[in-house]
């Protein structure tokens, strides 16, 4: 990816010098950078506004609670982990948060729930059944649209938020799809010899 961004850089630098205006890019450049910083400060308000009621949420026990509603769905997922491994409460905080879009809440449960099925897994230098399963639903994670309402809000957009039922539908037949494709490789694996 840093190659193709450099060959991107150099291809600009190269075409705006024959055209004989190198001062072109240096003033793109500079309005990039000012544009895209602009932006964050924009966006921040709103992410904070966001990530203030997913907290609350938190702390009102709703977001545990969504975990005790995911949970008998979590066990058909994840045969081979036994229910009362603490993998599958850090798998269900990993959902939860990512639902509710604190994506950086989910990271360390996500990393500690790969790191639960990693001592469950025979084959230490190979990814499990249950890895694969959880990579592919993390992948494919439903999630509600908070940090894309909030770019199309300070972008001005009139309805801001008239996109989260088709995100929530995309996000759907995603995960539908990822645990699919996840069932349909097990079986193939299972076929051939495997786990």
């Amino acid at each position: 990816m840093n190659l193709i961004f450099l060959l991107l850089l150099c291809g600009g630098i190269l075409a705006a010098a024959l055209r004989g205006s190198p001062e072109v890019v240096t003033g793109a450049a500079l309005n990039g950078a000012a544009a895209g910083v602009q932006r964050i400060w924009e966006i921040m308000g709103v992410l904070c506004f966001w990530l203030g009621i997913a907290k609350v949420a938190e702390k009102a026990g709703i977001i545990q609670g969504f975990s005790r509603l995911l949970a008998p769905f979590i066990h058909i997922l994840f045969p081979g982990v036994p229910r009362s491994h603490p993998a599958l409460g850090s798998i269900l905080l990993n959902m939860t948060a990512n639902f509710f879009g604190l994506g950086s809440a989910a990271t360390p449960f996500g990393l500690r729930a790969m790191q639960q099925l990693q001592e469950l897994n025979r084959k230490k230098d190979a990814a499990s059944a249950a890895m694969c399963t959880f990579l592919a639903l993390n992948t494919s994670a439903l999630a509600l649209p908070f940090t894309m309402v909030a770019i199309r809000a300070t972008a001005g957009a009139k309805d801001p938020a008239d996109i989260i039922v088709p995100s929530f539908l995309a996000n759907c037949a995603a995960a539908c799809v990822a645990i699919s494709a996840d069932w349909c490789c097990r079986q193939w694996v299972k076929k051939r010899g495997g786990y």
